[in-house]
């Protein structure tokens, strides 16, 4: 079986109750909420990837605040008559703060939409656990960067 290794950084940015948000197509192309981030360049380094996928994303400048954990999930994916793929996610996950830039979408990427989003509104939003887990590692700020029991 075929191995591949995935990793990114994402940013959770937080102010006045409201989380900073993008929107991506899921793979069946039902519009879902993400976290704005995504995946490292080769040589890059995770805290330069989330300054540059976040500005890439919503059109802000972020100053990375502090390291809130990282993430890791394993799954079997398997797509039409491919052989199956062990896939690998390690996610590093940073708390970011707006320093500048004005909020914007996002032409010819992985999203489509940046907004803020109220905080008591997420739980009715249709997003990827990710949200979760970040939202989670924001508010328990884990000593050791890890949550327990996260659902991926």
């Amino acid at each position: 079986m075929r191995q591949k290794l995935r990793v990114a950084a994402y940013a959770i940015c937080v102010r006045d109750g409201q989380i900073l948000l993008a929107r991506s197509p899921a793979h069946d192309g039902t519009p879902e909420w993400v976290l704005p981030g995504g995946g490292m360049e080769h040589g890059e380094n995770p805290y330069d990837t989330v300054v540059r996928e976040v500005e890439e994303e919503t059109g802000y400048h972020i100053e990375v605040t502090g390291l809130l954990g990282v993430d890791s999930f394993r799954r079997v994916f398997r797509e039409g008559l491919r052989p199956p793929v062990d896939h690998h996610s390690v996610r590093f996950v940073y708390e970011g703060r707006i320093i500048g830039g004005e909020l914007c979408n996002e032409v010819n990427g992985s999203t489509d939409l940046a907004a803020w989003q109220d905080l008591d509104a997420v739980p009715g939003l249709v997003r990827v656990p990710m949200v979760d887990i970040a939202l989670r590692m924001w508010r328990e700020r884990p000593v050791t960067g890890r949550l327990a029991n996260t659902p991926e």
